[in-house]
């Protein structure tokens, strides 16, 4: 079952409210790490300023609203939190927030790390302004616009038989078996995409491609593409670089999940729902 879209309960606006004064959802970063309070059930800072914090922000974005409450993130170089709170890497922080509050998170440390990446037009050098009417940063001296970075990538379950492709990849785990999965490349479709890097990936040919959901993804900064397809042809031939193992897999031989954080726990739901009964 594909998660529900944060957009039944976030409003994604730029320009703030300021009649709004209610307390605001702060996502406060340092390097990639989100300031949480540890013993509350809110575990995101609920407040109005961030003096309440004892906190000097370097720069601050405004995100919009959850539920009527405004969502602002910003990045701080302090490192000591206050008692009860501290800074944790946000692939860790899944189980402990509420799923909309973790999808914000991610979309605000995309925002931090752009803007402070962008601080200088990579046209001409100049210092670069945020723009008022979207999350944009304009060159004042040449116009150069520059939009928050997104690397759209493809996730794939593919089907043999009745059966699963699964793989084991030289980054990460290395003895947990994945989906193939990999970044599109300029110039090439989705579907383009995913033909490519299967046959680099574990020397296969597919067919049947269909679109199955996508995902933000924030670590870095990536979009990802979920898609059901079909073997075609070949027999397995890893690459030995990013997949260093992969064999087809039925339905009692997979092993669940560890997390629902990512779309490839749902690709995998989707082919246990559709193939038990073969």
């Amino acid at each position: 079952m594909l998660r529900e879209s944060i957009y039944k309960r976030y409003n994604p606006v730029v320009t703030p409210n300021y009649k709004n004064n209610s307390p605001a959802y702060w996502f406060i970063f340092n390097s990639d790490k989100l300031l949480i309070n540890r013993g509350k059930d809110n575990k995101i800072p609920f407040i109005k300023d961030l003096k309440d914090l004892n906190i000097s922000p370097i720069r601050t974005h405004y995100l919009g609203t959850l539920e009527g409450h405004p969502c602002k993130c910003t990045e701080v170089s302090e490192t000591n939190a206050l008692e009860g709170m501290a800074f944790i890497d946000l692939r860790s922080l899944y189980k402990m927030l509420d799923e909309d509050l973790f999808l914000l998170a991610g979309r605000a440390i995309q925002i931090v790390n752009w803007d402070k990446n962008h601080q200088f037009c990579g046209k001409c050098g100049s210092l670069t302004k945020i723009m008022e009417n979207q999350i944009a940063k304009i060159c004042p001296e040449c116009g150069f616009i520059s939009h928050t970075r997104l690397s759209p990538a493809v996730i794939t379950a593919i089907i043999k038989n009745g059966k699963i492709l699964m793989a084991k990849h030289s980054y990460g785990l290395k003895n947990r078996y994945g989906l193939i999965a990999g970044f599109i490349e300029a110039g090439e479709t989705l579907e383009e995409g995913i033909k490519r890097e299967v046959m680099e990936e574990v020397g296969l040919k597919v067919n049947n491609i269909k679109y199955f959901g996508s995902q933000p993804w924030p670590f870095p900064n990536s979009l990802m593409i979920g898609f059901t397809a079909n073997y075609e042809s070949g027999e397995i031939n890893v690459d030995g670089k990013e997949i260093i193992e992969a064999k087809w897999f039925n339905v009692d031989e997979l092993t669940p999940m560890p997390s629902k954080i990512s779309i490839a726990s749902e690709l995998i739901d989707w082919y246990i729902e559709n193939f038990s009964a073969e």
